[in-house]
This record gives structure tokens, sequence and C-alpha cells, in this order.
């Protein structure tokens, strides 16, 4: 093809693909169109249902242009409608909180300004927020400035991060996989076992460590385990502790076991996807020791309230990340001789990353702290009222929760995990308030976890409304 014909191609391409390009009359329109969704949405929020049990339908992609109120309108009936309503205050089953509308702002001049968070060269101001809310973090959990993190899309890729370094800093591969030990809480997250055998280590040995009646871990157990293993010539190489489970809320005696770790030279992991952020509330004396962990995970998208899709985790070894994560090209020369530590890519499995931390600075920035600390504390009390409410009703409950997170049961006189699975499906089905269920002790449960930004007493009140209608329904088909 000669210069002539490749210039009379482009003018032609040209008019098709400068349409991607959308000018200012049409973006105020657009954005026009966007914010009337936003501000309905929200505001139908108190009166919308927290649960639809129907499918999804008609979102296939057939090439046919549709206008951006009728695909609105369709994001509302077939996902916003369908499911868990998770940016609603009466999502009450599991643990994500909901969504600040400053952080969809973030979000918003992220995607638009679209920087490359990855790398200090591409992106100095991006990389620097990035670290800036990693340096935030240290702080609040007392982690030394030398420590590195970096920020994920959650718990998931914070664990495997961090299990990664663990498993290089103790030289735990091939032969000695078999004879290395890893000891958890049967109430541990199931991305803990997910990353062990993601990265390798599905043979290592596994201890669940005996946990007391308020499912927390038992120390004198755990070194019990520990002696003997070392005993049978094995190497104990983790210990993994939670600072808030999914199913109770307890927070683990972290003080107590990170002495046990470091008696014994096994690296402490700490998750705190869910709790991590209550450390600024009254509730601080329960994560007396997270402080001397090895790594520790937090959810920003659970205790800041934030959109899904950011997590972090910090970890005190530096080198030992980087042995797992630093790798560079060519096509890299240019930015290679910036301190490694400035790149989140040089921390992270990812390279390509969206700018996770401008979603944290910005909410931070504008509205300070105590906004933050003032919904935590106020989760802390709400699950306390509806404890109190439900014994009025006289449902069983379980132990005294350390945090926001608790579980209950009706004593029916017989067949109880049967009728009390019958109540969740009424609950369900009422959707009005979302709850959800577990399994503790071998005995069905229904679980309430509070932490939306949006819960207040009033609906919590209507959770009980619910509860009790639903209670009288099934206790009618009894009859």
């Amino acid at each position: 093809m000669n210069t002539e014909n490749i210039i009379q191609k482009l003018n032609e391409l040209k008019g098709a693909s400068q349409k991607l390009d959308i000018q200012e009359p049409e973006r105020l329109e657009m954005m026009k169109s966007v914010m009337d969704y936003a501000n309905q949405f929200i505001g139908s929020l108190n009166t919308a249902k927290a649960f639809n049990e129907k499918e999804a339908t008609s979102l296939e992609i057939t090439n046919q242009k549709k206008s951006l109120p009728d695909l609105l309108d369709l994001y509302q009936k077939q996902v916003a409608e369908t499911g868990i309503n998770a940016a609603s205050g009466k999502h009450l089953g599991y643990i994500p909180g909901g969504g600040v509308f400053t952080a969809a702002l973030a979000d918003f001049i992220a995607a638009v300004t679209n920087p490359y968070a990855s790398v200090h060269y591409a992106s100095p101001g991006a990389a620097t927020i990035e670290n800036e809310v990693v340096n935030w973090l240290k702080t609040v959990f007392s982690f030394p400035e030398n420590s590195v993190g970096c920020l994920s899309s959650g718990g998931s890729i914070s664990t495997l991060i961090a299990f990664t370094a663990a498993r290089d800093k103790h030289k735990v591969k091939n032969e000695f996989i078999t004879k290395n030990v890893v000891y958890l809480s049967e109430q541990v997250h199931h991305s803990t076992q997910k990353a062990l055998r993601i990265i390798g280590l599905e043979d290592v040995i596994i201890r669940y460590v005996p946990l007391d009646e308020n499912h927390k871990i038992k120390t004198d157990s755990l070194e019990e385990l520990i002696q003997k293993d070392i005993a049978a010539g094995l190497q104990p190489f983790l210990v993994v502790a939670t600072a808030g489970t999914t199913d109770t809320g307890a927070v683990d005696p972290l003080n107590e076991i990170a002495a046990i770790a470091k008696k014994y030279k096994t690296w402490f992991h700490v998750d705190a996807a869910y709790g991590g952020f209550f450390i600024m509330t009254s509730k601080k004396e329960l994560f007396k020791g997270i402080e001397n962990a090895d790594s520790i995970i937090i959810d920003p998208h659970k205790g800041l309230f934030l959109p899904y899709g950011v997590g972090a985790v910090l970890i005190k070894d530096s080198t030992a990340v980087l042995q797992s994560n630093y790798y560079t090209a060519n096509y890299m020369q240019d930015g290679a001789s910036e301190e490694m530590l400035k790149s989140p890519a040089n921390i992270s499995p990812e390279l390509t990353k969206h700018f996770r931390g401008f979603r944290v600075w910005l909410p931070l920035q504008i509205h300070g702290i105590e906004p933050f600390i003032a919904c935590l504390e106020e989760k802390l009390l709400l699950v306390h009222y509806f404890r109190s409410k439900l014994a009025e009703l006289g449902f069983c409950l379980g132990p005294e929760p350390d945090l926001s997170v608790s579980y209950f049961w009706y004593p029916f006189d017989s067949y109880s995990d049967k009728k009390n699975r019958r109540l969740m499906d009424e609950i369900h089905a009422d959707g009005s308030v979302f709850l959800s269920s577990s399994i503790i002790n071998k005995s069905f449960v229904i679980r309430i976890a509070i932490l939306a930004f949006r819960t207040k007493k009033e609906i919590i009140d209507e959770a009980i409304e619910m509860i009790t209608t639903c209670l009288k329904k099934v206790n009618s088909e009894i009859e």
C-alpha cells in the first residue's frame, strides 16, 4: 500500500475511531444522566429491598447500539435489583461496607486521567499516593517505617503476597514442603487455604488449633502442637491468627500468639481483613500484639466502607517481598534505577493495576478520619442492640461478639436445624433486610454482620420486625 492509499484509509478510519473521544457537550449530557441515576439509586436505598431472588437477563453484547439512559434503566433492573444490594444499609449478611460516594468520585477521576500507578517512574504522583496510603496504614497498626506494603484487590491477593514472602523467607520448597507446618484456626477465612495451594504449598502440613468457647485460638494448644512437631523433626513455618473472623467476629489472642511465634521462629500472619480498622475504636485493646506480626492484611473495602476492590498488605521483611516479586525487563530500563520499593509492582504479582490508592486517599482527605471511627463505634453498639432485641424474642445467641458480627438461632422444640433453615428461607424470601447463615459447632445458625456505613438503628428495628414476621410464619406452618 503506497503512502497516498495509507492516508486515504487513515482518513476513513478517523471518522469511526474518533467517536470514542466524546466531546464536551455529549460528555455533559452523559454525566447528567449518570448523576441523575446515582442520586435516584442512593435516594431509594431506604425503601429498596436488600435482597432480590431473581436472575439477571438481557445483558448479552449484541453490537446493537443503545442510549445511555436505556442502558442505565437496564442496569437498574438487571444488576441493581438482582441479588444482594451491597450499597444498602440493610445488607447485614456479609462483611463489605457500602461504598462511600467520595470513593466513587475518586474512581471516576482515576479512570479519566488513567495514571499508571504500578511504577513510580511512569506516574510519580499516583505511586506516591499509593505509598502514602500504605504509610498511613503503618501508623494505624504501629508497623515500622521500614516495613513495606501495597494495595491489592482484596484479602485473597493480600494473603497471597504475604504467604509468598513467608515461603521464600523460610525457603519452603521442593522436598521440604511436606516437612513444614502451618497452624490455623477452623474459623480462618478460606482464602488462607486457597493461597497456600496457589503458591505451591498444597502439600504442607496443616494443623487446626483447638478453639475456646468464644471461637478463639487456645494458645496453650498452639504451643503444644508446635513442640510436638519440632520433636517429630518437622519445621513450624507459619502461624495464622484472625482479627475478626468472618463467622463470629472473634479476635484471636494476638499478643500471646505473637510471643509463641517469636519463640519458635515461625512467621506470624494476622488476617485483619474484616476487623482491622476497629483498632481505631474503643476495642483497641483487642488488637494488642498485632504490631508484632510479620505480616497483616486489611481491607479498606470493609472497615473504611469503600467500594469492592481495595485490600492492603503490610510486611516487615522487604527483602523477602522483593525476592518474590521483583523482576525487570529491557523495555523498563528507563525506570530501573529508581528505588525499588517506590513501585507497587515490585511488591505484588500485579504489574498493571487499578489506581486504588486514590479511592482511599481522597475520602480520607475530604472527610478526615473521625466519621469513619464514628461509624465503626456505631456498628459495635448496633450489634449489642440487635442481640438484646433477639433475646427478648426468645432467640438463642452466640457468644458476646468482639466486633460487629454475631449469630443466633431459634430454639424450636424439635428439628431445630431444619426449622432454622426454613426461617432463613423466609428471611431471604422477604428480602427487606439481608441476613446470611453458617454452620457453627455442627449446627445451622443465622448470621448478622453489621458494617455498612448506612446501617442505623432504624434498619436494625426493621430487621427485628422482619425476623418476627418470618418466625410467626414458620411457627404457623409447624402448628
